[in-house]
């Protein structure tokens, strides 16, 4: 797959989730935009997915190892940023990165994500996987 299929593939992730958090009882609506700011001053910034009421952020990532197997270090960088403007979100809304099961010697991307960059995910925000092989996600973080 070539990159100027990416697009549609995100846009078909994030079909997917939507319709998996409406099964969790989530209502969310594509392109959610609020004002984010790491200060008095705020722009806004759109969402993947989100909701006023309940409040909820949601970012969806597809990507998937390397075909060499090797982390995909700019595409993990694009979730360090969803970190960020997590981070710079109104604290009552519920935030919610949701990626896509992709396995390398029994490590999923995710797994892996958690593991080495931990320690940017700011309190209060979920990280979930989810296996579009049985319609379902598992948390990866924080540990339920």
């Amino acid at each position: 797959m070539d990159n100027s299929e990416n697009p549609g593939r995100g846009r078909q992730f994030e079909a997917i989730v939507a319709v998996w958090l409406h099964k969790q009882g989530i209502q969310v609506r594509p392109d959610f935009t609020i004002d984010v700011g790491a200060n008095e001053e705020r722009k806004p910034h759109r969402f993947d997915l989100g909701s006023a009421d309940p409040p909820v952020l949601v970012e969806c990532k597809c990507h998937t190892w390397t075909s060499g197997g090797n982390a995909p270090s700019a595409k993990l960088t694009v979730w360090n940023e969803a970190m960020h403007y997590f981070a710079c979100s109104p604290e009552l809304y519920r935030k919610m990165l949701v990626v896509s099961l992709d396995l390398r010697r029994e490590q999923s991307l995710g797994e892996h994500y958690v593991k080495r960059y931990g320690h940017l995910i700011p309190r209060g925000v979920e990280i979930w996987e989810y296996d579009g092989s049985r319609f379902n996600a598992v948390q990866l973080y924080p540990r339920p």
